[in-house]
């Protein structure tokens, strides 16, 4: 979907949103650095400052001339043909020849292709985005057609992290990544109110009160463009930008490049000739954040404090005269990475001690099995094992293979992508399938011209593969003997091991505790690793254990979910030691 030129509101009137704005500049004086992730809430102008840009992007120039700069926008529920392109149906029907349609790609080239919540978008698709804004050139073989042509634009994914996560391997393939918020400063929220009151009761009036300076950021852009070629990366900026990544841990190399091109295009942007260690600072702020290594509990980001012992120890590494001396590469630090608790340790009881809270007064006691002072009791608050800690061990569910985030198990659906073309129609009617199987007849079939004449034989099918997701939901026994003898902390574990695998998939969890005289739900279905991992911090324990409660909880979370969305599979995890002391009858 393209957004036309129109005058809107204006980039720089935007209040409490300079880095995104930073990040987005930087893109457009150098596209090769890959595209923005924009990670946050709702309401934060995300969309209104990717307008602006593309309003501030130079003229493009194609077939008709100069053109003002599109910004196209990617709907989640668009297919593969209309994102790269496919058959031109109207040709193949009325000329009887082969010829191509571009896609939306081909609509973004020297423009914005925006991509809202990216993060819901199929992996495959993200994949070709990612891989066209950085060749700047999409190649197509499909449905017969070999096709070229280039798609140089700025990428610019937008996602809620608490609606699901990229997959770390698509992740790193965003250039930056910035993460917004709305301000808590009380007069940046005035200002940020006072100027959309303005902007909507004049739209015309505001934005010719802004032009100049939009005028003068989109001038910016066109000399930082016209200078990055003569930008000098010297080696001293270029060790500290490998310092800097070898520091945080990053996988592979595309760090290494997308830091070196952002600090090239920041000192571009700055009208400097030369990268200097400020530069690599900025560049590092926004390129490291989603590649550094980290535990999927981890909290994302890099803090102020990681950054500036980074940079110290690069700026060490960069002034050595000998850089090669291995002693020296032994000695260096490794800043990002704090000391785990109990890495290194040589006591083996620093792992289990972790200290309980007492069980709530108002429970009734459920002894274990136990007996009285068979262990120590562990009632009350249980925390979530560090990942830090040794990792427990890792819950494969039985009979599901390597798949995508979100799709365990292959199958063949009615939607999906087409992995095979068949002589059957019964499997769906595969439309260019069978316009192709019927194109070659047309000239012995008599057709000199009108609608395209079709035989039974030229009917085809298409078998389709799609992946079912899953609803993993846990009905976890937080009753007194579960306390018992760290048993929950053991339980939980196990959880947190279950949530790793979803996490990387992308499925849905759920988890229901039973104590007392009730089953309560205290994680909604959700694919978010951080909202999961604060509920379960919060789990209480103590009382009985209403085991059938549970089980019914857990039925009514599968049968809403099921109206949501109907071909997820549900799977019921229950964690207990098996006493139901309290409700109904599990077993009637």
């Amino acid at each position: 979907m393209e957004v036309s030129g129109e005058a809107g509101f204006p980039f720089s009137a935007v209040v409490g949103q300079e880095r995104l704005q930073l990040a987005l500049l930087l893109c457009a004086v150098h596209p090769g650095i890959g595209g923005v992730l924009v990670r946050g809430e709702k309401g934060t102008a995300k969309s209104t400052v990717v307008r602006a840009l593309a309003r501030l992007l130079p003229p493009a120039l194609d077939e008709t001339g100069l053109r003002p700069a599109r910004l196209v926008e990617l709907p989640v529920g668009a297919t593969e043909d209309r994102v790269v392109g496919s058959l031109d149906l109207e040709r193949v029907l009325r000329d009887g020849e082969q010829a191509f349609r571009p896609g939306l790609l081909a609509a973004a080239h020297q423009g914005v292709l925006y991509v809202d919540e990216v993060n819901l978008l199929h992996d495959h698709l993200v994949d070709v985005l990612l891989d066209a804004a950085a060749m700047g050139r999409v190649h197509v073989e499909r449905d017969g057609v070999s096709h070229a042509y280039p798609a140089r634009f700025v990428l610019v994914g937008t996602m809620n992290p608490e609606e699901g996560e990229l997959r770390p391997q698509l992740l790193d393939r965003f250039g930056l990544t910035v993460d917004v918020a709305a301000s808590r400063d009380v007069d940046v929220r005035m200002a940020v109110v006072r100027r959309r009151l303005d902007y909507e009761a004049d739209p015309s009036a505001f934005a010719a009160r802004y032009a100049a300076a939009d005028a003068e950021i989109a001038d910016r852009v066109l000399a930082a463009r016209d200078r990055l070629p003569e930008v000098a990366l010297d080696d001293v900026e270029l060790r500290r930008i490998a310092a800097l990544c070898a520091a945080f841990d990053v996988d592979g190399m595309r760090a290494d490049l997308v830091v070196a091109r952002t600090a090239t295009a920041y000192a571009a942007w700055r009208g400097s000739d030369t990268v200097t260690a400020d530069d690599v600072r900025v560049a590092a702020e926004l390129a490291l954040p989603h590649r550094r290594r980290r535990d999927p509990f981890d909290e994302p980001g890099i803090s102020e404090e990681q950054l500036d012992d980074a940079m110290r120890d690069a700026a060490e590494e960069a002034e050595r005269e000998q850089p090669d001396d291995p002693a020296g590469q032994q000695d260096s630090a490794q800043p990002g990475h704090e000391q785990r608790p109990g890495a290194g340790s040589d006591d083996p009881g620093d792992e289990q001690s972790r200290p309980g809270e007492p069980t709530d007064p108002d429970d009734d006691p459920d002894p274990g099995p136990d007996g009285p002072g068979g262990g120590r009791s562990r009632a009350g608050r249980t925390s979530v094992p560090s990942a830090s800690n040794a990792s427990p061990p890792r819950w494969e569910v039985p009979g599901v293979g390597e798949g995508a985030p979100g799709r365990r198990s292959r199958a063949q659906t009615r939607q999906g992508r087409v992995v095979n073309i068949t002589s059957d129609p019964t499997t769906g009617l595969h439309l260019l399938g069978t316009v192709f199987a019927a194109a070659p007849h047309q000239y012995a079939r008599g057709r000199h011209g009108g609608p395209l004449r079709l035989a039974p034989d030229d009917l085809r099918g298409a078998y389709r593969e799609g992946r079912e997701g899953n609803l993993v939901v846990f009905v976890v026994d937080a009753s007194g003997s579960m306390a018992a003898r760290d048993r929950l902390s053991a339980v939980t574990g196990a959880v947190v091991a279950l949530l790793r695998d979803a996490y990387q998939r992308r499925d849905k969890v759920a988890v229901i505790t039973v104590r007392g005289s009730d089953a309560e739900l205290v994680l909604p279905p959700t694919s978010s690793v951080d909202i999961a991992v604060r509920r379960l911090s919060g789990m209480r324990t103590g009382g009985k254990t209403p085991l059938a409660a549970g089980l019914l909880e857990a039925r009514k979370v599968v049968q809403r979910e099921r109206v949501r969305d109907p071909r997820r599979r549900p799977m019921l995890v229950l964690l207990t030691d098996g006493r139901a002391t309290g409700g109904a009858d599990p077993v009637p």
